[in-house]
């Protein structure tokens, strides 16, 4: 019976989610870089390294899979991020925990391999992606403490009147039933989102827009 400490056994039992992701290895800097991106430039989090998606404990060796992690935070993501490490003993397995921080002060870039270009990832439930312009700018409004300047016009009402009668919406959705330019239609949607009253969901097919507080 192999012994993992309790605070192992409560992280794997709470799977994959929005601040945890399992990793059996480190296959590649450039995409674990695309994961602590996206972990710094939300709520930060934590990896834990020789862990399979079903929670079972692989075990590695700490000091390769950490090289590969300091390859990935200070080349492949700008600006850097400082990572801070624990090992855990599960019997004669080790497993590695990355704590990734939440950046406070700049949106953090993953490096595309094939590219070379950096991108900002975001953390949504247990998936990082590349984050959209309008949640870029979510982002800066939030790190800078922006207030969001709220009006409620006719195209305003719109968004809302289609929101409390569909589940989503989507910013073209929103351009074409609201008869609004791109960029009126994005600005609207990025200071509801700021403001509170509308929620984002970041998927790989497009943003898409929900009630944060739908009335039941």
């Amino acid at each position: 019976m192999m012994d993992i400490p309790v605070v192992l056994k409560r992280w794997i039992s709470e799977g994959e989610h929005v601040q945890q992701d399992f990793k059996e290895t480190i296959t590649s800097s450039y995409k674990i870089a695309k994961t602590i991106s996206a972990f710094s430039n939300c709520e930060g989090g934590r990896i834990l390294v020789g862990i399979r998606d079903n929670g079972a404990v692989r075990g590695i060796e700490p000091e390769e899979e950490k090289h590969l992690l300091e390859i990935a935070s200070q080349l492949y993501c700008a600006p850097t991020v400082p990572l801070t490490y624990e090992v855990l003993i599960c019997g004669p397995k080790k497993v590695l925990v990355a704590k990734v921080p939440r950046s406070l002060d700049a949106l953090i870039g993953a490096k595309d391999e094939n590219t070379g270009k950096f991108w900002i990832h975001v953390r949504w439930k247990d998936n990082s992606m590349v984050a959209s312009k309008v949640y870029i700018e979510v982002l800066k409004r939030k790190m800078q403490h922006q207030d969001a300047l709220l009006k409620f016009g006719e195209k305003e009402k719109t968004l809302l009147n289609f929101l409390s009668e569909h589940e989503y919406i989507t910013l073209s959705k929103f351009c074409q039933v609201s008869h609004l330019p791109f960029w009126k239609a994005q600005k609207i949607l990025i200071n509801f989102v700021s403001g509170g009253i509308v929620g984002i969901e970041p998927t790989n097919h497009g943003d898409r827009f929900y009630l944060a507080n739908p009335i039941s």
